[in-house]
């Protein structure tokens, strides 16, 4: 009777066991991590995209699963994390920099101190686009015209701001629009603004929606002082290569310009296991992450490390001392 009794029992457990699992109320709970991005058009929502992709494809292994989603940019992104709403952001290292030290948006606020850094990405160029007809050719140019410098919490509206100072303008010299950048190449093209700034990595879909119009655009060249790079260190002069966008005729093969790093942060109270696993399983599959968009080519465990302002999270920097690297 006692060996009837208990092996029914044995099967009704192995059943129960066994459902449990089905239905995952009783296996271990998946870690659920959200990563903020940007506009879809630019490339911190790809990017983000192929950060969560290699996170699901290896789940199984470290039991998180992410997931992505567009947003206002790198102000809102900051905020976010460190508000506990996206467990991640992709910032713009000005961004990073500034937040960090209670600059800029954060002035009020003061230093952003649980902001922490996890590498860095691509170069992103402060990318000028102008209608051919506007006569716009340098910054100066675009006084009185209407332009649009990016949307409250993106990282290029500052950006826009210091190019305009930098050549001598102020926001009252033009005729301030303030839009998201996948808004701009269509205003362009139906001649509701003369120019837009976006920073940006190339190759960008929205600069190639903006040159793929009927109404002909210039990219334009923006030169910058000595002075504004050793008052922002996280500036650097950088080259736009035409041959992303075939339809513009320019003098030269690429334009010159200045830009930032796309950086990953996130906040101190962040899962040591967490952001541990996430650098690793980007790190340990480079080369497909760089497949994901071409702004990615020259990416290096080197020079992921670049650019960053805030300290490193404790999950990056454990796995940054396993390889050597810090």
């Amino acid at each position: 009777m006692n060996k009837i009794y208990n092996d029914s029992f044995l099967r009704a457990l192995v059943v129960l066991i066994l459902a449990c699992l089905i239905m995952t109320g009783c296996g271990p709970t998946k870690k659920h991590i959200a990563i903020g991005t940007g506009g879809i058009t630019g490339v911190y929502y790809p990017v983000g995209g192929a950060i969560s992709k290699l996170i699901n494809e290896k789940s199984s292994s470290h039991n998180i699963k992410a997931s992505y989603e567009s947003t206002g940019g790198s102000v809102f992104n900051v905020n976010a994390v460190l508000n506990g709403d996206l467990d991640f952001g992709v910032v713009q290292s000005d961004r990073q920099y500034q937040a960090y030290n209670g600059l800029s948006e954060w002035e009020k606020k003061g230093a952003q101190s649980n902001l922490r850094a996890i590498f860095a990405l691509h170069s992103e160029a402060v990318t000028l686009i102008a209608a051919a007809q506007s006569g716009v050719e340098k910054v100066k140019d675009l006084k009185n015209r209407r332009v649009n410098i990016g949307n409250p919490g993106s990282g290029q509206r500052q950006n826009s701001i210091d190019a305009l100072k930098d050549s001598g303008l102020e926001l009252d010299d033009i005729q301030t629009e303030e839009v998201k950048a996948s808004e701009a190449p269509g205003l362009l093209q139906d001649g509701r603004i003369d120019a837009f700034f976006y920073t940006v990595g190339h190759p960008s879909g929205a600069i190639k929606e903006a040159t793929s119009g009927v109404k002909a655009v210039r990219l334009i060249p923006i030169e910058i002082s000595e002075e504004l790079l050793s008052n922002n260190p996280y500036y650097t002069r950088v080259k736009i290569p035409l041959s992303y966008y075939p339809k513009i005729s320019h003098p030269t093969n690429v334009v010159e310009t200045f830009g930032v790093k796309a950086t990953l942060v996130t906040s101190e109270s962040m899962s040591e296991k967490v952001v541990y696993e996430l650098v690793k399983v980007v790190m340990e599959n480079l080369e497909n992450f760089k497949k994901s968009h071409p702004s990615l080519y020259n990416l290096t465990p080197q020079n992921m490390l670049e650019g960053l302002s805030a300290p490193l999270h404790k999950g990056a920097l454990k796995y940054y001392q396993e390889k050597g690297l810090k």
